[in-house]
């Protein structure tokens, strides 16, 4: 991943009006801006009173939320081993205050993206407060994640991120191999898809969007903690498709991604295509007209992540 490194610049000119504490409107509620205690210029982004968004400004290569510290692990291995990153396009669903759009664009300078972020507001409150590049470097467009991912051009862009929920749980028509096909189909191939994946200690949420993956997916992997992978608490678990091969244990490509993994502040384990099938053995892909987890069948969102 150092090779990956020695790109990075200080985006020192992107323009930016300032960030203020406060409760703020926007069009799927309320957006809160909570100053951190430890850092200056440093922003936990509330949506509807849950924890969203960190962001320091001038610092664009700090994620503080361990979640996205796996998620940049696996896309910068990935990236170091297979796109150029002189030309990488990179769709995010879910936008918030973009924080993983910020990092890889301050890590790959020439790299593309596309924040997909469902409250208008919200887009337009985040362009004021954070450092966040522009166009063309980071474009943030305002839609439905489902909808927008079914409008891609095929072979669009190499890595799209999943990061959307309504609440605690990601909308359910954004789980089903539908719409693992739509994602499918905009990647090139070889494309790398990465997701986030809210999920209590039954794994039961990972465990059917792995089997609705692994219908559309060559390979599937996973990272999560230990007490996620143990099944003992709510948490993250980020679930990984591509039709290229993923690391294997025993490779050099898990060693060096396990390496990354355990050095955070909280560590985690990488677990390979035959861990995550066995995982899901057995399991039958989510459907809409399925509840797998007696979650309501609501099509509401609010995008958190990013």
């Amino acid at each position: 991943m150092a090779r990956s490194r020695r790109n990075r610049t200080r985006p020192t000119d992107t323009p930016t009006t300032g960030a203020a504490a406060g409760t703020y409107e926007i069009s799927t509620g309320t957006a809160e801006l909570v100053p951190d205690t430890f850092h200056p210029d440093a922003w936990t982004l509330m949506i509807n009173g849950v924890p969203s968004s960190h962001v320091q400004i001038g610092r664009p290569d700090v994620l503080e939320f361990e979640y996205m510290r796996w998620i940049a692990a696996i896309v910068e291995q990935q990236t170091d081993a297979r796109f150029d990153p002189t030309a990488l396009r990179v769709t995010h669903l879910g936008g918030a205050a973009c924080s993983l759009a910020r990092y890889f664009a301050h890590l790959w300078p020439q790299s593309r993206h596309t924040v997909v972020e469902l409250d208008a507001k919200l887009a337009d409150h985040v362009r004021e407060w954070f450092d966040i590049p522009r166009a063309p470097t980071v474009k943030i467009r305002v839609g439905e994640a489902g909808e927008v991912t079914r409008g891609f051009y095929p072979g669009s862009r190499e890595v799209i991120i999943r990061d959307v929920f309504a609440g605690n749980r990601t909308p359910l028509d954004l789980t089903t191999p539908d719409f693992f096909r739509a994602v499918h189909s905009a990647l090139t191939p070889g494309g790398l898809y990465v997701s986030n994946c809210g999920d209590y200690s039954s794994l039961l949420g990972s465990k059917t969007e792995l089997a609705g993956m692994a219908e559309v997916f060559d390979h599937v992997a996973v990272i999560a903690d230990p007490p996620m992978l143990k099944g003992r608490r709510y948490g993250n678990m980020i679930l990984i498709g591509s039709d290229a091969e993923l690391p294997a244990e025993g490779s050099p490509e898990a060693a060096q991604l396990a390496r990354v993994l355990l050095g955070g502040a909280v560590p985690a384990h990488y677990k390979d295509e035959r861990w995550a099938r066995a995982l899901f053995d057995g399991t039958v892909p989510r459907t809409l007209d399925t509840r797998h987890d007696g979650a309501a069948d609501v099509i509401s969102r609010r995008s958190p992540g990013g």
